[in-house]
C-alpha cells in the first residue's frame, strides 16, 4: 500500500492553487540621478540661504580684507593680479570646502545620513546636489570681490566674464575635497579642523604671489585644486590673455572636480552603511 501526501489530492483541502497566490508587490522605479540631484540641490540651497547667508558676509569681507593689506606692499602687475584672483576664488573656498567639509562632518555625526539612506535618493544625488548648492552660494560674494579687486589694484574688468567658468571649476573641486574631508573625518571637530587647513592653504598659497615663494611651496600650491581657478582667473587681467594656458588651468579644474567628487560619493556610501 502506498501513501500519497494529502497536499497533492485534488478535493484535500490542503491542495494548492497557484492561481490563489497573491502576486508579490512590485518596487517602485529607482529614482533617477538628475530628477534626485535636482531636488537635493533646491533643498539644500534653500537651507543655505537661510542659515550661511551671515557666513557668505564674512567671506566676502575677509578677502576685501586681504586685499585692501596687500595694497600697501604690492603696486600692481602680474603680483596685483595673483592678489585679486586669489582673493576671489577663497570665497569659493571659505564656502565650498571649508562649510562644506563642516556641514558633512556634523551630518555624520548627528546620524543625518541615515535620513538620507532612507530616501530613494542615489548617494552621487546627496553629494552633487550639496557640492552644488554650496559652489553657487559662492556666486554673490565672489562677484563682488573681484569688482573690489579691479578697482581697488586698477585692473580691467572686460574678462570678468571667466567667473562663469572659474566659479563652478573650481567650485566642484573644492566642494568635492570638503565633502570627503567631512565624510572620512570620524569627528565633527577633526572635519572642522580639516576644512579650516584646507581653506587656510588656500589663502595662503592662492593669495600670496606665487614668484615669492619657496620652490617645495610652489609644490604644495600645485597640488591644491583651488590654485589652477586662481591661475586661470588671473590670466584673464593681461592685455593679450593667453586663452589656451586659461582653458588648459580650467581643464585641470574640471578633472580634479570630478575626480574630488567621486571620491567624495564613495565615501558618502562608506559612511552611510556604516
Amino acid at each position: 500500500m502506498s501513501v500519497v501526501p494529502a497536499e497533492v489530492l485534488p478535493g484535500s483541502v490542503l491542495a494548492v492553487d497557484e492561481t490563489a497566490r497573491p502576486a508579490a508587490a512590485e518596487l517602485g522605479p529607482r529614482a533617477r540621478l538628475w530628477p534626485s540631484l535636482c531636488a537635493v540641490y533646491r533643498a539644500q540651497l534653500s537651507r543655505a540661504r537661510v542659515a550661511r547667508i551671515p557666513l557668505l558676509f564674512v567671506a566676502t569681507f575677509q578677502s576685501i580684507g586681504i586685499m585692501i593689506l596687500m595694497r600697501g606692499v604690492v603696486d600692481g602687475g602680474a603680483e596685483a593680479q595673483a592678489v585679486v584672483a586669489g582673493s576671489s576664488v577663497l570665497v569659493v573656498a571659505f564656502v565650498a570646502l571649508n562649510l562644506l567639509a563642516q556641514y558633512f562632518g556634523q551630518l555624520r555625526a548627528s546620524g543625518g545620513l541615515d535620513h538620507y539612506a532612507t530616501l530613494p535618493v542615489p548617494p552621487a544625488a546627496v553629494v552633487l546636489g550639496a557640492a552644488g548648492a554650496y559652489a553657487s552660494f559662492t556666486v554673490p560674494g565672489t562677484v563682488v570681490t573681484a569688482l573690489f579687486g579691479c578697482v581697488l589694484f586698477g585692473l580691467p574688468v572686460a574678462h570678468l566674464w571667466v567667473l562663469v567658468a572659474v566659479i563652478p571649476l573650481a567650485g566642484a573641486a573644492l566642494a568635492g575635497l570638503g565633502a570627503a574631508l567631512g565624510l572620512l573625518a570620524p569627528r565633527p571637530e577633526l572635519a572642522t579642523l580639516l576644512g579650516q587647513l584646507g581653506m587656510s592653504a588656500a589663502l595662503l598659497l592662492g593669495v600670496l604671489p606665487a614668484d615669492r615663494m619657496p620652490e617645495v611651496v610652489r609644490f604644495a600650491r600645485d597640488l591644491l585644486p583651488s590654485t589652477y581657478g586662481v591661475e586661470a582667473f588671473a590670466r584673464t587681467f593681461g592685455p593679450h590673455p593667453d586663452w589656451a594656458f586659461v582653458l588648459g588651468d580650467l581643464a585641470v579644474c574640471g578633472v580634479v572636480g570630478v575626480v574630488s567628487l567621486a571620491v567624495a560619493t564613495w565615501a558618502y556610501r562608506r559612511a552611510a552603511v556604516r
